[in-house]
């Protein structure tokens, strides 16, 4: 019965995931390497990289910061934090529950041209939605809770003694995070970039959503996809795609090299 399991759950991997993936590497070089690389070279292709690439990396730095310090007031804030805990939980659980799609119409009921937020930032010159902000802003609605439910977990684990000690010795706070709080979450911290990372380069709906998808400006690798397929341009829509594939793929081996990194420091190898 267990090599039934077993075997089952093999040609169900092999069906979802391995001849999805194949099939995208094959469509991909329907015209040869030479339809490949036309289609990677183009000029819409390399922008929307470029912006995905970009917003990716915004992201990357806006979640940490506010990840790991949402993360330190659920696990070490006080009498306030404590009593706010439920709802502060749910907020950084919303986007689990949410769908994209919901996420992206949020941002643009707030800060569309005809908005009072829209309009109020259109005075001072910045666009949001339909431009790279509002990208960014659904881009970390979707990733917001991988750093925080990384960290959160580490944090409770380590406990404060350490942290005490160090404010008894005369530390600052300051110092106390960067020489006792960060090296004792760093590994989690890394965790919730790379899975970050990953999120923001597949993001799909909320982009489409608030970006308005336009070539060469507010489009990104996903949503090149989408208008490639849409205009039945399947040898690019499939390039795109097996190179977005690829990316993940190095992504998730990095994390794993992240973990063994870990486990080998963690056991004094």
């Amino acid at each position: 019965m267990s090599k039934l399991l077993i075997g089952a759950t093999y040609i169900f991997f092999l069906l979802i995931i391995v001849l999805p993936l194949g099939y995208v590497g094959y469509a991909a070089f329907g015209q040869g390497w030479s339809g490949f690389i036309e289609a990677m070279t183009r000029r819409e292709a390399l922008h929307a990289f470029q912006v995905s690439f970009s917003i990716a990396a915004i992201v990357v730095v806006l979640n940490v910061f506010f990840g790991v310090f949402l993360a330190l007031e659920l696990v070490r804030g006080k009498w306030l934090a404590r009593k706010l805990k439920p709802i502060l939980n749910a907020i950084a659980d919303l986007p689990f529950a949410v769908s994209p799609v919901i996420g992206g119409l949020m941002i643009l009921l707030l800060f569309g041209p005809e908005t009072v937020l829209g309009a109020f930032f259109g005075n001072l010159g910045v666009k949001v939605v339909f431009a790279l902000p509002g990208m960014i802003l659904a881009t970390l609605f979707v990733t917001f809770p991988f750093v925080v439910r990384e960290v959160a977990p580490v944090l409770e684990e380590i406990g404060e003694e350490a942290e005490e000690a160090s404010r008894i010795l005369g530390a600052s706070p300051a110092t106390t995070f960067w020489k006792v709080t960060l090296p004792g979450i760093r590994w989690s911290v890394i965790y919730g970039m790379i899975l970050t990372v990953a999120r923001s380069l597949g993001e799909f709906g909320a982009v489409l959503i608030v970006s308005g998808n336009i070539m060469n400006e507010t489009q990104t690798a996903t949503t090149l996809v989408y208008q490639d397929a849409g205009n039945f341009d399947m040898v690019s829509a499939n390039s795109a795609a097996l190179l977005l594939g690829l990316v993940s793929v190095a992504i998730l081996l990095a994390l794993e090299w992240v973990k063994q990194r870990r486990e080998r420091q963690e056991n004094g190898h």
